[in-house]
């Protein structure tokens, strides 16, 4: 069974509770090694996420048809 990988929102989220963990500096070696591993996996899926979304933003912005907001032409 594979495991899902979080959204982005979810991810960012969980960086943002990693980072606090650690400048608090409450966390062992062990611990803080951990939480270092996992926020480094989380940055990576951000990184990726967010390259995909700017490939489909420049391929939007790349595609010369006109598309009408929704209420133009009424």
């Amino acid at each position: 069974m594979a495991v899902k990988k979080p959204s982005f929102e979810q991810a960012m989220g969980r960086l943002e509770e990693i980072v606090g963990l650690l400048e608090r500096g409450e966390c062992g070696l062990d611990q803080s090694l951990k939480l270092f591993e996992e926020g480094a996996k989380l940055a990576g899926q951000c990184e990726e996420l967010l390259g995909k979304a700017e490939q489909k933003v420049t391929l939007l912005l790349a595609d010369d048809r006109e598309v009408p907001f929704e209420g133009e032409g009424e």
